[in-house]
């Protein structure tokens, strides 16, 4: 094989256009290994998408720590106020798929960029709401905005990281969107204590609007990318309906429905649960709530590192088993075991999706942007529809059926998992002993 020469493997020279945009050439993408492991560059990708992640998770759920305040200013339920977050969600559902074929034709790195400034700017606007339904429409342009970020950035690291490290890559970038969600809620916790939910909100925006400088000041220029032609929308349901009918890529997308979906219902309705009897927690305190998320932070990087030794099967399904584990404890009456109750569940919802957000880039060969895409939409479909319908099973029947309600999606997970996604041993002698991805 003849070798090819040293100046085709850099990175691509800077012309008038923005260099994170620029592309590859075919063939310099097709034999980029990627970035390894304490590399700079590798150092700064990760980096980078932990302020993205700061910048979109902060903003997308700048609500959840003031619901029960806004259900009483606005004179809302508890399902009604949670609509801010299941419509940032639909909106974030509904354009991730646009926003993916658009992210193949100018550059993953430009797309993120378009998305989060454009997020960043609704986000100063939520505050000034004049009414709940101008509220609700800001916030889910809010959402649609932010669809710009999450597929995109699982599709950048595919393509920027070395194979050897993109679960741990995958993991890791988790990791920080579990710190921007954390930021995000206790920020809008303590200034909506102080001064309101409208001042909550605003203080988030401008914590997001900080984030995103930071990721577009660290990012690294792409090369592994190369821009797709368009092959219209006939091309495009093409891909999409290949994606679709992989059973292994569908299980994924019903592991991201369900869980997701899950996981957001508990976060909406524990805060309700915590601020009546017996508990009469005041917000400040209620917003504490959102530290459980550190455990979700160490969790989706130890996931990524299990799979070496014991496979994406059954990290994953650990990592459900184990938010079963925790949300049984929340079915007590002591404070202190529904709080290490959250601890174990936000722990294994994290394990759990950080092996399914990067789980999509190993088993579609193509179109790595668009199966990342479904993932999401799946992902925020969940938080949506189960966000929501979770409300009205709490109102009407209380904690105890929220909770088993949810132990029924977790378990309904697990055994698809296990199902459908080939054992260790199964999966390595299918590849001819290669390690399953």
């Amino acid at each position: 094989m003849t070798r090819l020469p040293q100046r085709q493997l850099r990175a691509p020279a800077r012309t008038g256009a923005d260099p994170a945009a620029v592309p590859g050439t075919a063939r310099e993408a097709a034999v980029w290994p990627g970035h390894t492991k304490g590399s700079a560059a590798y150092r700064k990708i990760l980096a980078g998408l932990a302020f993205a992640g700061v910048a979109t998770f902060a903003q997308l759920y700048s609500t959840q720590a003031v619901l029960p305040m806004m259900a009483v200013e606005l004179q809302v339920s508890a399902a009604e106020a949670a609509l801010t977050i299941s419509l940032a969600t639909v909106g974030l559902a509904a354009t991730v798929l646009p926003w993916s074929f658009l992210a193949d034709r100018i550059g993953r790195v430009r797309a993120m960029m378009w998305g989060i400034s454009a997020a960043t700017v609704l986000g100063l606007l939520v505050p000034l709401a004049a009414s709940f339904p101008m509220l609700l429409g800001l916030r889910m342009l809010e959402g649609m905005a932010l669809g710009g970020i999450p597929a995109i950035a699982i599709a950048y690291l595919n393509e920027e990281v070395n194979k050897a490290h993109a679960a741990l890559a995958a993991g890791t970038y988790v990791a920080g969107t579990t710190l921007g969600g954390l930021a995000g809620r206790l920020v809008a916790g303590f200034v909506g204590e102080l001064w309101g939910w409208r001042a909550a909100t605003a203080a988030v925006s401008v914590l997001a609007a900080a984030a995103a400088v930071l990721f577009l000041l660290l990012v690294p220029p792409a090369r592994g990318f190369t821009a797709a032609a368009a092959s219209g929308f006939r091309g495009a349901l093409r891909t999409l309906a290949g994606h679709s009918r992989n059973p292994r890529l569908l299980a994924l997308y019903i592991q991201a429905f369900l869980l997701m979906g899950g996981f957001v219902a508990v976060y909406n309705y524990l805060g309700f649960r915590l601020a009546g009897e017996p508990f009469n927690l005041p917000a400040t305190a209620i917003s504490l709530i959102f530290l459980a998320y550190l455990s979700g932070t160490v969790t989706s990087r130890w996931a990524g590192g299990l799979t070496a030794r014991f496979g994406r099967r059954t990290v994953s399904i650990a990592g459900t088993l184990l938010m079963v584990a925790g949300l049984a404890l929340t079915l007590t009456h002591l404070l202190v075991l529904i709080l290490l109750g959250l601890l174990l569940f936000t722990g294994g919802f994290f394990a759990a999706h950080s092996i399914g957000a990067g789980w999509t880039g190993g088993i579609a060969t193509s179109g790595r942007a668009q199966a990342a895409s479904l993932y999401n939409l799946a992902y925020y479909l969940g938080s949506s529809v189960i966000g929501w319908a979770g409300g009205l099973v709490f109102q009407s029947l209380g904690w105890t059926a929220l909770a088993l309600t949810v132990i029924g999606l977790a378990g309904t997970t697990a055994v698809i998992t296990a199902v459908v996604h080939p054992p260790r041993t199964m999966a390595i002698a299918a590849a001819g002993g290669a390690r399953p991805r």
